[in-house]
């Protein structure tokens, strides 16, 4: 017998009318649906009138339901993966799933559609050329300032998720780290009460203090800017950065990529 097909789907982020009529399709075709949470699934498919059974995988049952999932494509069964919103497997729990049935030989289709952090950076003004997206910051103090030590040197522009409830403090530990960067935070995107502020850090986070705050965020900030750094200044980043705990060889080779420096005289020099 051959094994069914898993199909990875994009689902709203928030305005159920943002799903792809092909997403609509494979839901309703599909022999069942791989969902985070069932209540919260359930919305958007009452909505569309698709009744399928469904099976939640849930973070602390992930990988035993990762399993029941996988025999049952393996057994022929076509099964749609879904999270709360957006992409499963993109700062989103359904990356189990996706790995075991790599492993397993199944075959997976993407399902593309909403994505806050390109909604998000879409309406920032900021660089889009080149980006990193970082996802959600851990959420322990000390952690988050030396992640964010680490992205310092970072040209490129950056993407952040973050929670209600550690925001202000995020945009603090960033304003201190970074200084001030042009930078963009949007709010609930997509939904009723959307809200988009641009400006730099401190702007943002003087309005958002003002405000009451509810809700998902998207955290975008300029990179550094490039400029003319001597070998001298380059060094001392690079010893920052080796005390912070990455390598010497990598560290040579991240800030000399910043600046446009010989990667061999940077870990030479170092020595």
């Amino acid at each position: 017998m051959n094994a069914g097909i898993l199909y990875i789907v994009s689902t709203p982020i928030g305005n159920l009318e943002d799903i792809t009529l092909r997403a609509l399709k494979i839901l309703k075709e599909v022999d069942f649906i791989a969902v985070e949470d069932t209540r919260h699934s359930l919305k958007l498919l009452n909505y569309y009138s698709i009744s399928k059974p469904l099976i939640s995988y849930w973070s602390e049952k992930e990988k035993i339901k990762a399993e029941q999932i996988i025999e049952r494509i393996k057994s022929g069964q076509s099964c749609a993966l879904i999270s709360d919103a957006g992409t499963p497997g993109i700062s989103d729990p359904g990356a189990v799933l996706i790995r075991r049935a790599i492993e397993e030989g199944i075959s997976l289709t993407p399902i593309p559609g909403p994505s806050a952090l390109i909604a998000a950076l879409s309406v920032s003004g900021l660089p889009a050329e080149e980006f990193v997206f970082i996802g959600f910051l851990p959420p322990k103090d000390a952690e988050r300032r030396k992640k964010l030590k680490e992205l310092a040197v970072e040209s490129r522009t950056m993407i952040f998720y973050e929670a209600p409830h550690r925001i202000l403090e995020t945009l603090s530990d960033t304003i201190e780290v970074f200084g001030e960067r042009r930078a963009a935070v949007v709010k609930e995107i997509t939904k009723l009460f959307e809200d988009i502020i641009r400006g730099t850090l401190s702007d943002i986070l003087e309005v958002l203090e003002g405000k009451k705050i509810a809700g998902e965020f998207v955290i975008i900030v300029a990179g550094r800017e490039k400029q003319d750094t001597s070998v001298d200044e380059a060094l001392k980043e690079v010893r920052i950065l080796m005390k912070k705990g990455m390598g010497r060889k990598e560290a040579a080779k991240t800030v000399a990529e910043q600046y446009g420096l010989s990667k061999k005289e940077l870990y030479d020099r170092s020595l």
